[in-house]
């Protein structure tokens, strides 16, 4: 049963993030922390700190997050559910994308996805540094890219 809860919670948060992980880590935390209970949220921030120190993308958090609610298993359905979603929508779009290159809605879209990729990567910085008490030690280290 909690495979299945992974594989829902990430595959949402997949077809939703825009900007890669760092833009939807705000309601990532929200759910592994407040709704699941996967993670502590100093639990949280040491995955994550875990996951930007290792070589490879941003997505690494979530197989730490699996690993840590149901083990090895846990960490492939957590990955698989992150990725596999994002990359078929990703590919459908991308065919519509070069289709409508000329369209004004096409221009106007991506003029309105740029602010909108920024502010959510701010509030994710925002949820890291501010996991209790903001302190100036904290409230230092940089939001990821």
């Amino acid at each position: 049963m909690i495979l299945l809860d992974l594989a829902v919670t990430f595959g949402v948060l997949s077809l939703i993030a825009f900007g890669g992980m760092p833009a939807v880590m705000p309601e990532m935390q929200r759910l592994v922390v407040e709704v699941k209970g996967w993670t502590t949220a100093p639990e949280f921030i040491q995955l994550f700190a875990i996951a930007q120190a290792a070589p490879g993308p941003n997505v690494l958090i979530v197989s730490l997050i699996g690993w840590k609610a149901a083990g090895l298993p846990g960490a492939v359905v957590a990955l698989l559910a992150v990725c596999g979603p994002a990359a078929v929508l990703s590919w459908w779009i991308a065919d519509l994308w070069e289709r409508f290159k000329d369209s004004p809605w096409r221009i106007a879209i991506q003029k309105a996805i740029a602010p909108l990729v920024v502010g959510l990567i701010l509030s994710g910085g925002y949820v890291l540094c501010t996991p209790s008490t903001p302190d100036w030690c904290s409230a230092s280290i940089p939001s990821p890219t």
